[in-house]
């Protein structure tokens, strides 16, 4: 077996088109969409083993564009402060970088100019770019093959839905000996040179400059898009919070978890890299174990949901148990109802909800304990269990740096259709979809120092 036949037959790789590589191409090309960043990146070294098996140089191509659903100017802001990172790692490498963007975005017309044998891209379960990816695999005339770089176990070796944590942990735990291991990130044997004619920006360009896209929701100071942040967050969280992460991590008011999601929503840092640093930290078992829970399991249970259900951001993702007990309940009277308006600007005679949403709304992140119960507490104050999923969707989408990402989805569906959950006891409102009340959350932390820290941040 050659080296191209043992690359393009890993568990990674799907291979989208068929046939040789171009034996008059020039390059490799990596199409770079999800996985942004240029170390650990499993479908990096794969373009890298392809084109140094072909003795040509890799380019990676990333063409931002402003039409990304639900994107504004808050997410577009994050992932271009990512970019220098990418191509400071990239040159490291002798790997070239051409950087374009919306209207000169075209895939197929950067493989006109530079002619190459062969395209890698990494792998998005979300429905619009693996729409992206199947048009491509349509219409060019050399193979194209996409490489499963964001999760730790690849998602299509589970062949099919997953319907509990409990169901896919197992599954997962048996394959990472095999998946679960440091990227080689190896170096290119022929650099690439850049011919004159090709464009690029430069790193360090705002690709959002003229832009019509969504400005009404504006980027947050205390964030830091890009690979070296992320790797000095993963840091800080090894050496002051893993060490009690166990107990400590749904205190919100303290916040003792690692604020990765972001990094792990835009590729900016591999769930690999994360995983294998939390393993082999001094650190107490049960706290990594809780960690490597939520990235792994968690994680990857989220992916799944998104790979195999189509509906994966509707209300009709729910289970069929779900659906009838909210069914059974939709006309039970509310205590109170709310516009959706009055839940973006944090209305409610709720303060512990209110300090949730406007964490989200003024910072871009909110802690996972809260997301819980900001979501159920939409269920009881909304006309229908599908108006809540409907706006909890939305806000969720629209303020939250790692939203339009499959754990969001997966949260809310758990919360309000009761998602890889099972059922509860009966109540009013909920049927049988896991209650939380603000009374019993509220006593699970310093309720009151959390309010006292969100009440005064700017809203809008």
């Amino acid at each position: 077996m050659d080296d191209l036949t043992r690359l393009s037959q890993a568990p990674r790789v799907t291979v989208r088109r068929t046939g040789a590589p171009n034996p008059e191409g020039t390059c490799v090309v990596y199409w770079m969409q999800r996985a942004q960043r240029g170390i650990d990146n499993p479908a990096l070294d794969t373009a890298l083993e392809a084109a140094n098996a072909l003795g040509r140089p890799v380019v990676v191509f990333l063409a931002p564009v402003p039409f990304y659903p639900n994107a504004n100017l808050r997410h577009y802001r994050f992932l271009t402060e990512g970019i220098p990172d990418i191509a400071a790692a990239l040159a490291k490498r002798k790997i070239g970088f051409v950087l374009r963007r919306f209207p000169e975005h075209s895939l197929l017309r950067f493989c006109d100019e530079v002619k190459p044998a062969l395209v890698i891209g990494d792998e998005n379960p979300m429905r619009e770019p693996e729409g992206w990816r199947q048009t491509a695999a349509k219409k060019l005339n050399i193979p194209l093959w996409t490489v499963d770089a964001d999760v730790i176990v690849p998602s299509k070796l589970l062949g099919k839905a997953q319907y509990a944590a409990h169901i896919i942990r197992p599954r997962l735990q048996a394959q990472l000996e095999q998946f679960l291991i440091p990227s080689r990130n190896p170096h290119a044997e022929v650099p690439w040179k850049k011919p004159a004619r090709v464009a690029s920006l430069d790193p360090g360009f705002d690709v959002t400059e003229g832009w019509q896209l969504d400005r009404s929701v504006s980027p947050v100071s205390s964030w830091q898009g890009g690979s070296a942040e992320a790797l000095r967050l993963l840091e800080d969280f090894i050496r002051h919070k893993l060490r009690g992460y166990g107990t400590q991590r749904n205190k919100p008011e303290i916040d003792h978890t690692s604020r990765l999601s972001p990094y792990l929503h835009f590729g900016h840092i591999s769930p690999i890299t994360v995983a294998l640093a939390v393993e082999m930290a001094d650190a107490p078992r049960a706290d990594k174990e809780a960690f490597l829970n939520q990235i792994i399991t968690w994680r990857e249970l989220a992916v799944n949901l998104v790979r195999f259900n189509p509906d994966y951001d509707s209300f009709e993702c729910g289970e069929p148990w779900a659906h009838r007990s909210l069914a059974k309940h939709a006309k039970d009277l509310r205590p109170v109802l709310y516009t959706e308006e009055q839940l973006e600007h944090a209305e409610t005679h709720d303060q512990l909800w209110n300090a949730a949403q406007i964490q989200m709304v003024s910072t871009g992140w909110m802690h996972n304990y809260v997301r819980m119960y900001w979501a159920k507490k939409i269920l009881e104050w909304t006309r229908s269990p599908a108006e809540a999923h409907r706006i909890a969707v939305h806000l969720n989408d629209k303020y939250e740096l790692d939203g339009r990402d499959p754990n969001g989805y997966a949260g809310i569906a758990w919360a309000i259709m009761g998602k890889f959950d099972r059922p509860w006891f009966e109540r009013s409102i909920f049927g049988q979809i896991r209650y939380m009340s603000g009374e019993s959350t509220g006593r699970k932390f310093d309720s009151k120092k959390y309010i006292h820290q969100n009440r005064s941040r700017v809203l809008f």
